[in-house]
């Protein structure tokens, strides 16, 4: 696992599409028995070399009901973008994830992390990519028809940022009914 993470994070593979040059952000243990898988890393993210050290991720460890400590344990939480680098700016926010991450590192690393209990799939990215077929046509069809995934150990959320309080309200489902889900379920696997 050493090996293979300080290789991710000498990745440099789509440095020509990246306007701040490759800073890979990834943080695994095979001991995690929880793998959130959300899209890129943003600005923040970049700078710090933290993952979800944002205003998305404090939202995110508010929804899985988990203290920083707990969240950036790598040996309890695994932290994966579908993007290991931040991939820019476009028209309406962050441009979507570069495609080369996720297929030249995910399957490498799942290898190396034999006792996820629990995949959270963040954003239509990686919902797609790990539902495939069985994603629905829109994220907020996949992520009211969670219950659907669980048994496969998927949970898909939509993106935690600020930006989507819009989505947040006019769903008021997601926090009667999938909240409650997510943290009883991180609360059993930590």
């Amino acid at each position: 696992m050493d090996d293979l993470l300080y290789n991710i994070r000498q990745c440099n593979i789509c440095s020509e599409h990246l306007p701040l040059g490759p800073r890979p952000i990834v943080s695994a243990h095979p001991d995690a028995k929880i793998i959130i898988i959300g899209q890129a890393p943003g600005t923040s993210v970049h700078k710090t070399g933290v993952p979800w050290d944002d205003p998305s991720g404090r939202q995110l460890r508010k929804w899985l009901g988990v203290a920083d400590q707990e969240f950036y344990d790598e040996t309890k939480i695994a932290l994966v973008p579908m993007g290991f680098c931040y991939p820019g700016k476009g028209k309406t926010g962050d441009l979507p994830p570069r495609p080369e991450c996720a297929q030249e590192w995910h399957e490498p690393l799942l290898n190396e992390l034999p006792n996820i209990e629990l995949t959270i799939l963040i954003g239509m990215y990686s919902q797609r990519y790990y539902l495939k077929q069985e994603a629905k046509k829109t994220l907020t069809e996949t992520v009211a028809n969670y219950k659907d995934y669980l048994p496969k150990g998927y949970l898909p959320l939509p993106h935690p940022s600020p930006r989507n309080r819009f989505w947040l309200a006019k769903n008021p489902w997601f926090n009667v009914e999938v909240l409650p889900e997510l943290q009883t379920k991180v609360k059993q696997l930590l």
